[in-house]
């Protein structure tokens, strides 16, 4: 019961951190304007680095926004790592797989839950079984093995890239080191836990435990499950945290060409700001 529980507190404080971090970014000071065209909402436009202000005497004129466009281009960044492909490919292929790998092992997961709830509703997810419970049982050994794969291999790759790149490692700090290290401690943890039934059956069971409040682990399962714990609580803390700022860094930052009009909210929260004083009497030295 206490795993149990104990599981439940962890996917929750991910949950609360993530938010509290989204919350954070959400009530900084308006950034400095980058003017870094292409921008993705700029309808028609954005295809060959235009804007609005192109148009003569543009702050008279309804502009012309396309979410859709907007939309394609933030799905490739999610999706494929976009900027990453540009500029740097050699390193985006291992990081590609490691990012694939867990969107599969998030779908592992979720078809995880599916197939335990489906146990506890008394239809048993198995091969022989009608359509819902069969699509279970394939898709979940489908991404588990596939997600598995991936993801730890694309892990172990980042790692040992960071540590016999000559050029990476120079900016490698201990932290980076760590958080492979965790990631890939709950992936090889957790291959040593579920790999002797690759059905993925007993992974089900053990979900249907967790969500009654009734696993009895062995020593491996509770090695993989307190390190999944540890993972889950920490990455919303650490530079893993990174998925929240997406949002912010793109729409809010790289995309974020709002005018600044008489009346409008940017001039409103930049006069609201500037009554804004300092709270912290940071200084430093100064060159004579």
């Amino acid at each position: 019961m206490i795993l149990g529980l104990s599981a439940y507190v962890a996917l929750l404080l991910f949950i609360g951190l993530s938010a509290r971090k989204a919350i954070y970014y959400g009530r900084m000071p308006l950034h400095g304007r980058m003017e870094l065209y292409p921008v993705p909402q700029e309808k028609e436009r954005h295809t060959y680095g235009g804007s609005y202000m192109e148009e003569p005497e543009w702050w008279s004129k309804p502009r012309q926004i396309s979410k859709a466009s907007e939309i394609k281009d933030m799905l490739k960044e999610m999706l494929f790592i976009k900027k990453l492909f540009q500029n740097q490919r050699s390193l985006w292929w291992i990081s590609y797989l490691f990012h694939l790998g867990i969107y599969i092992m998030i779908a592992w997961t979720i078809l995880l839950v599916a197939g335990a709830i489906t146990d506890l509703a008394g239809i048993s997810v198995n091969s022989h079984a009608s359509v819902w419970p069969a699509l279970l049982y394939y898709l979940t050994i489908f991404t588990g093995l596939v997600g598995f794969i991936i993801t730890t291999f694309g892990a172990a790759s980042l790692l040992l890239r960071r540590i016999f790149d000559p050029i990476l490692k120079k900016y490698t700090t201990p932290q980076e080191y760590f958080n492979l290290i965790l990631l890939v401690a709950v992936l090889v943890s957790g291959i040593i836990v579920w790999s002797p039934d690759l059905t993925f059956g007993t992974a089900r069971q053990i979900t249907a435990d967790a969500i009654t409040l009734s696993i009895v682990p062995n020593t491996a399962l509770l090695i993989h499950l307190l390190l999944w714990e540890v993972m889950m609580v920490y990455i919303p803390i650490s530079k893993m945290g990174h998925y929240v700022g997406k949002y912010f860094t793109f729409h809010k930052i790289l995309w974020e060409n709002e005018p600044n009009v008489a009346g409008s909210n940017i001039e409103n929260r930049l006069k609201a700001e500037t009554r804004t004083r300092p709270t912290t009497k940071w200084s430093a030295p100064h060159m004579q």
